[in-house]
């Protein structure tokens, strides 16, 4: 058995980068659990072709690896200019137009994507470009033209994005394109649709039902960065499958300062109600040029790990970085470091946690008996991937093997933090006979020693939906045959000896998901 198992999953975003010949399987091998296609670039047929590609390198490899297709949603953007970039000075005025045949643009002001902007904005606000490199302040609005001095100046240059410093902008969740980029990832069977600029849980509703009258089944996720998505947190939380702290947005709605502790926020109410978190954005920006992390991006990976989020994610890093699987590489590597320096422990008190359903206080239950004992192993039978979900929740440094034989599950499960998908179908109903088949499979894999002790986790009913309903402790006999333990003695521990944590992380523990 190896030994670490990397615990946290890793997201990556195609793009020119990474359509080179084999650069795909590279980053696999290197261990990206999630491929996240941006739906903001590209057309139809690049998001086919790359799904395509995924899908045959993930086959090629042998490894579960899952689609997540995220919308563009209601991007604000300048739009383009006559000449080309122009550079703005601070105290110089600029008017923002609004109207649907604004002339091309000029040092003077250019047009909006949003043509309902000067009804959401007031003298005074202050309304941030490019990410916020950019501030105006809006002295008057005029018809549908809103005149602005500039506070702080620089170079902006076509199709930049436009936000209202906190917050408050009325535009729809979902456009037009987002409607056909929805019907897209249905057709191509999307893992996962992430949700831009929400606002409020209807929001989410809205996009998921689109998405099943399309014939879709994908999860969704709820990205956070507006400033109206904190105030309805709760609420996007439970009607999203996944939330996903996206700090680019964010960060400029809210303000630099506020970021922090809304990131540790978000990940904490969003494992506290059982669902799934990712962290994102520019976590290593600086490898869209070089080929290492500086220290500061090495941290702000660490502490997103050791805060518990489930993924990471790399966007421009590796759909248009010089270095992509090498991004990946140093991302697993400081995963891994953060994960066998930090010890997750976890309240597993009943009068801490919602029990609602029978397969959650079966996942309470294993993850209290694996905290007392010594064990190698959880190991759940699921067919929707559901307890795996609940025992992921619980913060634990013991690898959950799910086994499943619902593909769509397997992948979807890839973004479960400690949960490693492997494909089993017992070919019988009867729970006796699969637990011992699956304890026999993952011993023939070699995830599994004889003496080791493992606690299953299982339904009377294989393969019927939300059926588990039963913990057994066992330990791997002579031939990976599960036995019956009469005592709870120390089992001997035949793990590898841990590497030196000075040195580097082998290439071959990318592949060990």
């Amino acid at each position: 058995m190896p030994a670490q198992l990397r615990r946290t999953r890793i997201i990556a975003t195609l793009g020119p980068a990474t359509d080179g010949a084999g650069v795909l399987a590279s980053l696999l091998a290197e261990g990206v659990d999630v491929v996240r296609l941006n739906l903001s670039h590209g057309v139809p047929d690049d998001h086919r072709r790359r799904a395509a590609a995924v899908r045959a390198a993930a086959d090629g490899l042998g490894r579960e690896v899952a689609l997540l297709f995220d919308l563009q949603g209601p991007k604000i953007r300048i739009e383009r200019f006559q000449d080309g970039a122009v550079e703005l000075r601070p105290g110089q005025d600029f008017t923002l137009d609004c109207a649907a045949d604004a002339p091309p643009g000029d040092a003077s002001g250019v047009g909006v994507s949003y043509d309902g902007l000067w009804r959401d904005v007031s003298v005074g606000d202050v309304l941030l470009l490019d990410d916020g490199l950019i501030s105006l302040e809006v002295k008057a609005i005029n018809g549908r033209r809103i005149h602005c001095r500039v506070l702080n100046g620089g170079r902006l240059s076509d199709r930049k994005g436009l936000n209202r410093q906190g917050g408050g902008l009325t535009v729809a969740a979902l456009s037009d394109k987002d409607r056909a980029d929805i019907r897209l990832a249905a057709e191509l069977g999307a893992d996962f649709l992430a949700v831009s600029f929400v606002k409020s849980a209807a929001d989410v509703v809205q996009a998921r039902a689109l998405l099943h009258e399309a014939g879709g089944a994908a999860a969704l996720v709820a990205k956070i960065e507006r400033a109206e998505a904190i105030d309805n947190l709760d609420e996007i939380i439970e009607a999203a499958e996944v939330v996903m702290v996206a700090r680019g947005d964010l960060g400029v709605e809210i303000g630099d300062a506020e970021l922090p502790g809304l990131q540790k926020k978000i990940i904490r109410e969003t494992l506290a109600r059982s669902r799934v978190v990712i962290t994102a954005t520019q976590m290593m920006q600086s490898m869209v040029e070089s080929p290492i992390p500086t220290r500061a991006e090495v941290l702000d990976v660490a502490n997103a790990v050791i805060d518990g989020t489930d993924a990471v994610m790399l966007s421009a890093e590796t759909a248009t970085g010089r270095h992509p699987c090498k991004a990946v590489a140093a991302m697993r590597r400081v995963c891994l470091g953060a994960e066998r320096q930090f010890e997750p422990a976890d309240d597993l008190s009943v009068g801490t946690h919602r029990l609602a359903r029978t397969d959650q206080a079966i996942a309470l239950a294993a993850m209290f008996l694996a905290a007392q004992i010594q064990v190698r192993a959880l190991v759940a039978l699921t067919e929707s991937g559901a307890t795996a979900q609940w025992l992921s929740r619980h913060r634990s440094s013991v690898p959950i093997f799910a086994l499943s034989r619902n593909a769509g599950a397997r992948r979807r499960m890839m973004l479960f933090r400690d949960v490693h998908p492997v494909a089993f179908d017992p070919g019988v109903s009867d729970p006796t006979h699969a637990v011992r088949a699956a304890i026999l499979h993952l011993h023939q894999r070699g995830d599994l020693d004889v003496e080791d002790r493992v606690i299953i986790t299982n339904g009377d009913h294989t393969g019927r939906l939300g059926g588990t309903n039963t913990l057994k402790l066992l330990k791997v006999g002579a031939g990976g045959i599960a036995e019956g333990l009469a005592d709870l003695k120390p089992s001997r521990d035949r793990r590898k000896p841990e590497r030196p944590r000075h040195a580097p992380a082998p290439a071959a523990d990318a592949a060990v998901e």
